[in-house]
């Protein structure tokens, strides 16, 4: 338990040394930029060029209110000594449709992103089965997780102080689904804060899927909070399938988008309304621009067990490689 200890630690001190080293040339000189810096741009511009012709083809544009799009493409990485090492892409993307009423817009990509945004105990701890036959990386598999498109009508219930989003799409394949997720916050006062989301999602192979989220905050400072985010997830096929997870942590947000994450993770599953125990264990994670302002790392540590499948705890980690457009 020590190393691992001193494995966070050293992953930690390295992580936010190389980012001081580094904050000097997120932005290239006029002049200076290199063969990415300009395939990067053109990507932009190929992005702006698109949601502007969509929103053209759908109505009359507001020269005030252009449309725009963002893009983020990712590589995760996965290690630890039972499932050995692995790698996926991830795709999610976002086109905003303004001359369509009640702010709609076209989405598409790996949709589990969306559920994973604000989890904490999502990033490197996943309830994804390990790739088949001992892969390293599954071509078919990536394309199936990215391949959601869908159109996103996104409004709020002011009354009630609602924020809601309700897709209609087709996902991975010919699974034609449509998704609703309504979210709340309460600001008790300046300290304290909770948030409940609720997803419910029901596709035509996938059938049913229902996660709710609740989170509870402490800002400690401007820049440092404490939370406890419990999430509770359904899903239903042929199977049915209840998860359960509880993540405390706390949160340090530095200058230039860097973050740093650390706390303790424990899940399992919910058989006969019994919350049953088969994940617990700490982890810390650090996000950081590199290189250039839309070019992150983030890489996790955390040390885990698996009671189901009859593993003790053992160092899991987690690198993703993110551009963001």
């Amino acid at each position: 338990m020590n190393r691992i200890w001193f494995s966070i630690g050293c992953m930690a001190t390295v992580a936010i040394s190389f980012s001081a080293q580094a904050e000097e040339s997120l932005e290239p000189k006029k002049g200076e930029e290199t063969w990415t810096d300009n395939q990067h741009q053109t990507v932009k511009t190929a992005l702006h060029t698109w949601s502007n012709t969509i929103d053209s083809w759908l109505g009359t544009p507001d020269p005030a209110r252009p449309a725009s799009a963002g893009l983020r493409i990712m590589l995760d990485n996965e290690w630890n000594r039972y499932d050995k090492f692995s790698v996926k892409p991830r795709v999610r993307g976002k086109i905003r449709l303004p001359t369509l009423k009640k702010h709609l817009s076209l989405v598409f990509g790996d949709d589990e992103l969306d559920n994973e945004a604000r989890d904490k105990n999502r990033i490197g701890q996943n309830y994804r089965e390990p790739l088949r036959n001992d892969k390293r990386y599954d071509r078919r598999q990536a394309r199936h997780d990215n391949s959601s498109v869908g159109l996103r009508w996104s409004d709020s219930i002011k009354k009630l102080g609602i924020d809601a989003d309700l897709d209609l799409g087709v996902r991975s394949g010919m699974d034609v689904y449509l998704r609703l997720k309504l979210n709340k916050e309460w600001i008790w006062n300046e300290l304290f804060s909770t948030r409940l989301e609720q997803i419910y999602r029901y596709g035509s192979n996938s059938k049913y899927y229902l996660r709710t989220n609740f989170e509870n905050k402490y800002q400690q400072t401007d820049d440092i909070f404490i939370a406890n985010h419990l999430h509770l997830q359904y899903e239903r096929d042929i199977d049915e399938l209840i998860t359960w997870g509880n993540s405390f942590y706390r949160q340090h947000n530095f200058s230039n988008f860097k973050r740093l994450d650390y706390g303790i993770y424990v899940g399992g599953n919910l058989n006969e309304k019994k919350f049953d125990i088969n994940q617990y264990g700490p982890f810390i994670s650090w996000r950081q621009p590199i290189w250039r302002k839309w070019l992150f790392i983030q890489p996790e540590v955390n040390f885990y067990n698996n009671r189901e499948k009859d593993r003790q705890h053992t160092l899991g980690l987690f690198f993703r490689v993110e551009a963001v457009f």
